[in-house]
C-alpha cells in the first residue's frame, strides 16, 4: 500500500471523525425522540405465533384513519374506492408515472412555486443560490472571452501560451462551472427550490470549490499555511496563532480572529450539516 501524504492524512481523518460524529448524533437524536409515527409505514408483520402462513392480508396494521383522510382531502388514490380507477398516465403513449406525480400532486411545473407563501423556502435556499451565482459572476469577469468561446479560446490574442491559473480560476473549470449554471437556473424556475441546497451538493463541486477559493483568496489566517504560493502574501495572520495542519480546525479554533467572509461560509456550511442531520433524517422540514 502506498505511503498517504501527511495532508491527506488529515483530510482522511477529519473524513472519518465527521462520519463517525454523523452517525452518534443520529442514533442519540433518534433515542431522544423516536418516531412512533412511521409505524403506520412499517410492512406487515407475523403474527405473535410467528407462523408465514399468517402473513397475509388484513394481518398487518390497518391503515390509521388520519392517512385515510388525509388522503380523500388530497384526492389521493386508496384501494376500495371509487377513485382507485385506472389513473390517466396509464393509457399516454410513453406511460411516466413520475412526470404525472409531479404535475398532479406536487404541483411542479416552469414558475409554479413562486407564491408568497412559499416565501420560507426561497430563503432556505438563498445561500447556496448566492454561491454559484457568485462563482459564475467571478469565473465570467475573469475569463469572458473563454465564456464566450464556450471554453474553446482562453483570449482573443491566444498566441502566446500561459501557464493556466491552478485552482478554482483554471480554464478547466469552465465545463463544471456551466454545468453548476444550468442546475441553478433549471432548479430555481421548475423546481421546489428548498431542495436546491441538496440538488447542487450532490451534483457539482462548484458548491465546495468556490468557498474555498474565497477563503484561500481572502483569509489570512490560511496564508500562513501558503495555500497559495502563487499568491504574494497580502497580509499575515495575528501575532502568537498557530495553525494546524487541518486548515478548517484552524479556522475554527481562531473563529474570533477570521474574517467576516470566513465566519459566514462555515457557519453556513457547518449549521446546514448540523441541523440538516438533526431535521432530514428524521422527516423533519429541512432540505
Amino acid at each position: 500500500m502506498w505511503p498517504l501524504d501527511p495532508s491527506r492524512k488529515e483530510v482522511l481523518r477529519f473524513a472519518i471523525s465527521c462520519r463517525v460524529l454523523t452517525l452518534v448524533l443520529q442514533a442519540l437524536f433518534n433515542a431522544i425522540i423516536p418516531d412512533h409515527h412511521a409505524e403506520a409505514f412499517s410492512p406487515p408483520r407475523l403474527t405473535p405465533s410467528g407462523s408465514v402462513d399468517q402473513l397475509v392480508e388484513g394481518s398487518a396494521h390497518p391503515i390509521p384513519k388520519p392517512l385515510l383522510q388525509l388522503a380523500v382531502d388530497k384526492g389521493y388514490r386508496t384501494v376500495g374506492t371509487v377513485e382507485g380507477k385506472e389513473p390517466p398516465w396509464c393509457s399516454w403513449s410513453l406511460p411516466l408515472i413520475y412526470s404525472y406525480i409531479q404535475d398532479i400532486y406536487w404541483n411542479v411545473g416552469f414558475l409554479r412555486y413562486y407564491e408568497l407563501k412559499q416565501l420560507p423556502n426561497f430563503l432556505l435556499a438563498t445561500p447556496v443560490a448566492i454561491l454559484v451565482a457568485w462563482a459564475t459572476w467571478t469565473y465570467v469577469t475573469t475569463y469572458p472571452w473563454l465564456c464566450l468561446t464556450l471554453g474553446l479560446q482562453r483570449s482573443k490574442n491566444n498566441k502566446t501560451l500561459e501557464k493556466p491559473d491552478p485552482g478554482f480560476l483554471s480554464p478547466r473549470v469552465f465545463v463544471y462551472l456551466v454545468h453548476a449554471a444550468a442546475l441553478l437556473l433549471f432548479g430555481s424556475l421548475c423546481m421546489h427550490v428548498q431542495v436546491l441546497t441538496r440538488f447542487l451538493g450532490s451534483s457539482t463541486p462548484i458548491v465546495y470549490w468556490f468557498p474555498a477559493h474565497l477563503l484561500q483568496d481572502q483569509e489570512p489566517l490560511l496564508r500562513s499555511l501558503e495555500t497559495v504560493p502563487w499568491k504574494p502574501h497580502a497580509g499575515d495572520p495575528p501575532p502568537g496563532q498557530k495553525v494546524p495542519r487541518n486548515s478548517i480546525m484552524g479556522l475554527l479554533c481562531n473563529w474570533k480572529t477570521c474574517s467576516l467572509l470566513t465566519r459566514c461560509i462555515l457557519g453556513y456550511f457547518l449549521t446546514y450539516w448540523l441541523l440538516g442531520l438533526l431535521l432530514h433524517c428524521n422527516f423533519l422540514p429541512w432540505t
